[in-house]
């Protein structure tokens, strides 16, 4: 009775422990789930505000922008006044009337791409002038009395910095665009009017050291294109001017030299707007037809720069009439002579969202520097505000898993690199070269392993002596218990450096020890020596210790003379210089010991335990029928202990896959993918423990590093899954033996 009493609790308790793991795994799977969803989610939008603001109907706004919490914006109008006001609730904050002129009126403004606060604005006489918008915050009673204090101020004085007129008497042109950027050692201004002429101030800043001002160097240069030109950008570097014409083509010319250094088509429509990308290296240019190209130069093989269409986004059904580049990614949004606002993503390659703006008339629209949301100057003097959720625009198919060409790169390319120094970083994401360093390093660690764990379970299990069996197998299964953490450290800091050093010595023992000891193995069973009758039957591999020892030593004292005759004396060198091998110290070859010798033992146990496992009566029924101890092995044991044999691999390779440390200390963590073996990788697993501590959470890297988790969870239910059935053939086709 009691018996039967605590048979049944144990029962009940295996069934609870089995469904926790069942429901532990079912719960992960969804966790992970949850988090990488949101990724996938379309952006939304909707309208939060609309009120009429007091004046605005009889003015055309000129410049048009508001601040990243959303609560101070900015309208500078065609006259000369700028007013700021408060969004949520339309109230007017204060207004400037700008001192630059006191007849006339304002026609275009450009803000520079990499300080939006620093604004351009040309009078319809053709005389640029540079203002300041900025926003100084307090919290007067405390923190949740937030008072934003907009100033506006004219750093670079009240004089005109460019105007398009070369002599006082000369009239005003048409001007057809206006570009202007500015870092700390440059300025550049640059104006086109619709004839194709360009006139372009380059002023070099230098600081006074005991006052801290500026002083300018102002370059003056102007040149009569011939293109009829429509829109101008200037890149970040200040390095080139592009223009963009009515033909459908972008001119590049050299700054401040104003030299023509080519021009390429994007198509047969004109081109209505450029723009520059975040960080100003690429170029967006929209045309008539509502096509956009996004183009940066590329560097050939001669070390020469071209320019290079690298995208396209489909058209938007109408001419591009503005492209507004986000502030802090590497996203813009667009609006067509339709009043269609369209949403891209440049590294995404693709159109994120569309808004019909038809009923709100935009006159002008501002993009908040967080992208959360759109301000717009609609007609009959409407102020319109659209909150717009997009969280995850940089991720795409495309994005995650095929090539992308980024900027600054050659050609497309799998790249993995999540952050840089610089806010205007474009975020490089391919889950591409994790998955294969993953496999790569399960690959080099596997083909370490197999033969090695199956071939010496093989033997313990059959041919070894049991009282020998007995010290073996239980060594090598506490080789499991090594922590991985230690061996990542001997292979990191220790191994790394040897095999470098040592690499000659190591082939030459991977080519002298199997022939060595074939050859002893040979010898000893060829010739009658006294010695066999003092070896027990099952000890012969302990007489294999001192010619594995004898080949090692032998290998060691070959190197320096094969090196010497096919190598120039150094292989290490030969690779890198002769070969075009590239090496770095922490590889492949690293990896696939180190890891291959934390494998061996799983596969190793599991595999013994099969053939060991298998009925006796087998091998005597085969042995009988008069087939070697051989033969028996190949052809009845090892089929018999397949469904075994191949469990123990699938759980290795498993244990290979999700190894995390190993691969963390030994391969320099480099995400390339090349299948050297002198070279390192990066494995998804360890790309997750390098990088999870110091990802911003719900950010699109931290989601992604789940859904790197979610793939490597996903592969191996796969492989389980495919190996469980494979086993149950394996079971089923043996066991009428």
């Amino acid at each position: 009775m009691w018996r039967s009493r605590k048979d049944r609790v144990v029962r009940w308790l295996i069934a609870t422990g089995g469904v926790a793991v069942i429901w532990a795994v079912v719960l992960i799977f969804f966790y992970l789930v949850w988090v990488v969803f949101p990724l996938f989610l379309p952006a939304k939008s909707e309208w939060v505000e609309s009120r009429p603001m007091a004046g605005w109907k009889d003015s055309r706004p000129v410049y048009f922008s508001v601040e990243e919490q959303l609560e101070v914006g900015l309208r500078l109008s065609d006259d000369g006044e700028a007013e700021f006001f408060n969004v949520p609730g339309g109230t007017r904050l204060s207004t400037v009337t700008l001192p630059f002129m006191d007849t006339g009126r304002w026609e275009k403004s450009a803000e520079a791409i990499d300080n939006r606060s620093l604004v351009a604005i040309v009078s319809d006489d053709a005389r640029v002038f540079v203002f300041r918008h900025q926003y100084e915050t307090s919290f007067p009673g405390g923190v949740e009395s937030r008072l934003i204090t907009p100033v506006l101020d004219f750093p670079y004085g009240e004089e005109p910095l460019l105007s398009m007129a070369s002599s006082e008497s000369e009239e005003a042109v048409d001007i057809s665009d206006l570009a202007f950027s500015d870092n700390a050692d440059q300025t550049v201004l640059a104006l086109a009017d619709v004839n194709g002429r360009v006139r372009v101030n380059y002023l070099r800043k230098s600081e006074n050291l005991m006052t801290g001002e500026i002083a300018f160097e102002p370059e003056i240069n102007e040149i009569q294109s011939g293109f009829p030109l429509t829109s101008l950008a200037i890149s970040g570097n200040h390095r080139w001017l592009y223009a963009g014409d009515s033909e459908g083509r972008i001119h590049r010319f050299t700054l401040p030299g104003l030299e023509v250094v080519e021009s390429i088509s994007t198509g047969n429509s004109g081109i209505t707007t450029l723009s520059m990308l975040l960080g100003g290296i690429s170029v967006l240019a929209g045309d008539s037809d509502g096509v956009i190209s996004q183009l940066f130069p590329v560097r050939d093989d001669d070390n020469e720069f071209h320019l290079e269409r690298v995208r396209r986004f489909e058209s938007t059904g109408s001419a591009i009439t503005q492209i507004i580049p986000e502030q802090r990614r590497k996203g813009f949004i667009t609006l067509d002579a339709d009043e269609n606002l369209s949403i891209f993503h440049s590294t995404a390659g693709l159109l994120v969202y569309q808004v019909p703006m038809q009923a709100a008339g935009p006159r002008a629209v501002a993009l908040a520097p967080r992208a959360n949301g759109l301000l717009v100057d609609g007609a009959g003097g409407q102020l319109e505000l659209l909150r717009i959720e997009n969280e995850h625009p940089e991720v795409s198919f495309s994005s995650l898993w095929q090539k992308v060409w980024y900027e600054n790169y050659q050609q497309p390319e799998y790249v993995w690199q999540s952050s840089a120094s610089t806010n205007d970083f474009e975020s490089k994401l391919s889950l591409t070269p994790l998955v294969f360093g993953t496999l790569k390093a399960a690959f080099y660690a596997m083909l370490f392993a197999i033969p090695l764990a199956l071939m010496g379970a093989a033997y313990t299990a059959y041919f070894m002596s049991p009282a020998l069996r007995q010290w073996v197998k239980p060594g090598i299964e506490v080789m499991a218990a090594l922590p991985t953490v230690i061996l990542g450290f001997l292979a990191g800091l220790w191994f790394a450096p040897w095999v470098e050093e040592h690499l000659a010595d190591l082939f030459l023992m991977l080519l002298l020890i199997p022939p060595g000891l074939l050859l002893f193995s040979w010898l000893w069973h060829r010739f009658d020596l006294d010695a066999k009758l003092h070896v027990p039957e099952g000890w012969e591999p302990v007489l294999l210790v001192p010619a594995l020892i004898l080949m090692a030593v032998l290998a060691t004292g070959l190197a320096e003379p094969v090196q010497a005759v096919f190598f120039e004396g150094d292989l290490r060198d030969w690779l890198s210089h002769t070969a075009g091998i590239s090496y770095d110290q922490r590889n492949a070859l690293v990896v696939g010991c180190a890891m291959g010798f934390a494998v061996i033992p799983t596969i190793f146990s599991i595999a013994e335990d099969a053939v060991f496992g298998v009925p006796e009566s087998l091998s005597n029924g085969s042995l009988a029928l008069g087939a070697t101890p051989w033969q028996t092995l190949v052809f009845v044991i090892l089929p018999t202990a397949s469904p075994g044999i191949f469990s123990a691999l699938m759980i290795g390779l498993g244990r290979a896959v999700g190894e995390t440390m190993i691969v963390l200390m030994a391969t320099g963590n480099t995400p390339v993918m090349d299948w050297n073996l002198f070279e390192g990788m990066r494995t998804l697993a360890a790309n997750i423990a390098v990088e999870m501590p110091e990802s911003e959470v719900n950010s699109t890297h931290y989601r992604v590093l789940f859904l790197a988790a979610l793939v490597l969870f996903m592969f191996t239910f796969v492989v389980n899954t495919g190996a469980e059935l494979i086993r149950q053939r394996l079971r089923e086709k043996y066991s009428s033996l």
